[in-house]
């Protein structure tokens, strides 16, 4: 397993009590185990997002038939994306609930389309259903990318370790039909952080080698909460995991520049940049092109 050394100066994390001396070393993990493939996240990845969806909340990413979300998945793949990002539930605020059997219906035949005709692409799966993220790793995908941290599927976490595939973990609280009116903290870093060291726990206790955090910025969170997260975005460093950032043309970058979703890809660039410097190892994006251009021009930088 490769690691990172990461070097901190003095802070402080209240509600797990833990402090960190000045130039103390701490190690990150930096690959993950994928469909068989050792990937090496010490330098920053790019995950593009296909929706399968006819509500998602930006248009462009929505691509409802197998066609399009093969053509979508050949463009971010020749983009130089490393990961394809597939969902069928929408979870933007208020989203209309679907079954698990209609985001399944949805999902599977992209899934397989895509496993037959890029074998080489490494599918993420967008569900916080345990029956869906496994139907799906069985059609050919690899990774599941959980918005709820297993709160919305008891039967989650114990899939994901049976499975034995890498879990993306994102803090969010109540569900996409809730989840803004329940944007409240007292800290919120502190909360979130509080939420991985516990889920992160019971992962390890399943023995589930590759977890990497989701803040889940705008997820039960004002623009004010996502930017505190962003901004100490490095802390989450302490618990040693790869850390994807889902910042892609969000309210938080509209909603401060005064524009929408389909004018906010030049915020959404300054914003990755700004978590690359944070420490992010993956950025999940719409727009694969620029995000892997991000990436190059930073660390032609360090």
């Amino acid at each position: 397993m490769l690691t990172k050394l990461i070097n901190f100066t003095t802070f402080k994390l209240y509600n797990t009590q833990l402090t960190v001396v000045k130039d103390t070393f701490f190690r990150k993990k930096v690959t993950i185990n994928a469909g068989g493939k050792l990937i090496d996240l010490s330098s920053p990845k790019v995950m593009g997002i296909i929706n399968i969806t006819p509500d998602s909340f930006f248009a462009d990413s929505r691509k409802p038939g197998i066609d399009e979300a093969l053509l979508q998945a050949q463009k971010m793949l020749s983009d130089g994306a490393t990961f394809l990002d597939i969902g069928a539930y929408s979870s933007r605020p208020g989203a209309v609930d679907i079954s698990a059997q209609e985001e399944t219906d949805r999902l599977l035949p992209v899934v397989e389309a895509i496993a037959a005709q890029f074998p080489e692409a490494i599918m993420s799966i967008d569900t916080f259903r345990a029956g869906v993220a496994e139907a799906a790793i069985k059609g050919g995908a690899h990774i599941i990318n959980d918005i709820s941290g297993g709160t919305l599927d008891i039967d989650m976490f114990t899939t994901v370790a049976r499975l034995n595939v890498p879990y993306i973990l994102m803090h969010m609280k109540g569900t996409p039909q809730t989840m803004n009116q329940m944007a409240d903290y007292d800290d919120v870093f502190s909360e979130v952080f509080d939420y991985f060291v516990s889920k992160y726990g019971e992962l390890k206790r399943l023995g589930v080698h590759d977890v990497i955090l989701d803040p889940g910025f705008g997820f039960a969170k004002k623009a004010e909460h996502s930017y505190t997260l962003m901004n100490r975005m490095n802390e989450f460093d302490l618990l040693g995991l790869p850390v994807l950032t889902g910042i892609s043309r969000k309210r938080m970058i509209y909603g401060l520049l005064g524009n929408t979703a389909d004018e906010a890809l030049n915020g959404t660039t300054v914003l990755n940049t700004i978590a690359l410097m944070k420490g992010a190892s993956i950025l999940r994006v719409h727009d694969v092109k620029y995000a892997v251009e991000a990436v190059k021009v930073w660390e032609a930088c360090q």
